[in-house]
């Protein structure tokens, strides 16, 4: 339906004029004694979407929905407008024979944006729309700002993260996108449920930044007179359980890192880590896969997906590889017949990769040639194993490599999705690889993990071999909503403030 000539006209018009007008139109409202805003209650019967699927049994018979007014057309003594609720929207008919003069004369003065009740029969019109026919309209709150017609489409992204209210209001799929997000979420939930993990809550305040390499966000505690840090991960307590008895625990929740922002990154974050003791990392790639193709059928109705014009099939089996097996294929080095840091150097500078000063040893270099080549060829899901120890303060080594430790990293569409160990239980390895990590931020690694001594205190105490994973849900929300940015799948995504009140 066209909007009525009044709308078209108030987008001519400057936006401070036309909150002027507006404010205007609800002093008159409130000299009359109709300030809408002393309504504390509206009493709705359905909803449009009830209304749609079940006209057949409420033809002809009185509804009450209310929803805001996204368009109105004015036709002498009698108007259409639509009204979109949580569940979409709905026409209706409104007519000066059936408010009366007065009513109706209020209802022509109200705006696109404003909230509205009304009460009225179901029916078709001539064209075959399912509406209603309006006998009462109520006013519920008065919309101040007119709805910027720059919202549609795509043409502002900026302001859409800032004011996803209204992004919210003015395109529909950006609110299917985030009812999917909560379908995925209870889909995760669910698998986990049923298998007999307990879900649990961990501290988001912690003593120190640890279960990650990430840089992380300070704050101070007042009564305490101690520095704090925003969690960059909970991994350290929830293995702290399995010590304690737990034997399958999960938790999902926001994460916090101070570091760079880019399509794939936010500041805070939504991840789920899971930790089962008696198993290992080839366990945690069975579950990955039960996890990612249950949510994928529940919320899409299919594991063959297409992400930003990619096709992906997320049907198990997935492709499982070594780290230095992987770097074979894509470049044709073989780590395995390279035995020392200045030999792994040479491999890297002849395949032109830039090297972190930092971390020039042999495990950290295959690290570094992974991630410049070979990370944005996995396509398909592809399970990455098999790390260098350097790089994996937390991971149980591979009895045949010392060298190397029981880990697997998810990858698809070229990004990393999934985190996964064969958790290290060793207090005594522990503690020998967190003095390494401090003796690396020490000398000027930020992102170096912080000697945990209650952890390594923990783990003398005896922890099960454990099997533990993590996934980053807002990725997978991307991925099943094929949206571009990170920022798509979030609510409120972390934006620098505006100087300016817009």
């Amino acid at each position: 339906m066209e909007q009525n000539q009044s709308n078209n006209e108030e987008q001519e018009l400057d936006i401070n004029q036309l909150m002027k007008v507006r404010r205007e139109k609800l002093a008159k409202l409130q000299e009359e004694g109709k300030n809408p805003f002393e309504i504390t209650k509206f009493v709705t019967t359905h909803n449009s979407k009830q209304i749609k699927d079940n006209f057949d049994s409420l033809e002809g018979k009185d509804v009450t929905i209310a929803g805001r007014m996204m368009a109105k057309r004015i036709m002498g003594k009698a108007s259409f407008c639509h009204i979109q609720d949580e569940q979409g929207k709905i026409q209706s008919y409104v007519s000066i024979n059936d408010l009366g003069e007065e009513s109706y004369k209020h209802f022509k003065e109200d705006d696109i944006g404003d909230i509205i009740g009304i009460t009225g029969f179901v029916f078709k019109t001539k064209t075959g729309e399912i509406s209603i026919h309006a006998k009462e309209v109520t006013l519920l709150s008065k919309s101040l700002r007119p709805l910027p017609e720059k919202f549609h489409g795509l043409k502002d992204t900026d302001l859409r993260y800032r004011q996803r209210y209204v992004d919210l209001i003015v395109n529909p799929e950006v609110k299917d996108t985030f009812k999917k997000r909560i379908q995925i979420l209870k889909e995760v939930k669910n698998v986990l449920d049923e298998k007999g993990y307990l879900e649990v809550e961990t501290p988001i305040l912690n003593t120190i930044a640890g279960g990650a390499t990430a840089r992380p966000f300070v704050t101070h505690h007042n009564t305490l007179d101690i520095d704090m840090y925003l969690r960059i991960a909970n991994e350290l307590y929830l293995k702290r359980l399995i010590v304690g008895g737990f034997e399958k625990v999960y938790e999902m929740g926001r994460m916090f890192r101070n570091e760079g922002m880019d399509i794939k990154h936010n500041p805070e974050f939504t991840s789920i880590e899971l930790y089962v003791a008696y198993q290992d990392y080839h366990d945690m790639m069975d579950i990955t896969e039960e996890i990612i193709s249950k949510a994928a059928q529940k919320v899409l109705g299919t594991t063959k997906i297409t992400y930003q014009g990619t096709e992906i099939d997320l049907t198990p089996s997935w492709k499982r590889i070594t780290m230095i097996d992987a770097i074979k294929e894509v470049t044709g080095v073989d780590f395995n017949k390279i035995e020392t840091d200045e030999e792994a150097k040479k491999a890297a500078n002849d395949l032109h990769v830039e090297l972190d000063e930092l971390k020039l040893t042999r495990g950290d270099i295959i690290s570094q040639v992974f991630e410049a080549k070979v990370e944005e060829t996995l396509i398909q899901p592809t399970f990455i194993c098999d790390y260098p120890v350097e790089v994996s303060p937390l991971t149980k080594r591979k009895p045949s490599d010392p060298r190397l430790v029981e880990r697997f990293e998810l990858f698809i569409g070229g990004r990393e999705y999934a985190n996964a160990y064969s958790e290290l239980n060793d207090p005594i390895d522990q503690y020998e690889r967190f003095k390494k990590q401090v003796e690396a931020r020490e000398a000027g690694d930020e992102e170096a993990n912080m000697m945990d001594e209650d952890f390594i205190t923990a783990l003398e105490y005896g922890m099960p071999p454990t099997g533990g994973l993590g996934i980053g849900i807002d990725r997978l929300v991307m991925l099943l909503t094929d949206a571009p940015s990170i920022r798509d799948v979030l609510l409120f995504p972390t934006m620098k403030p505006l100087s300016d009140r817009q």
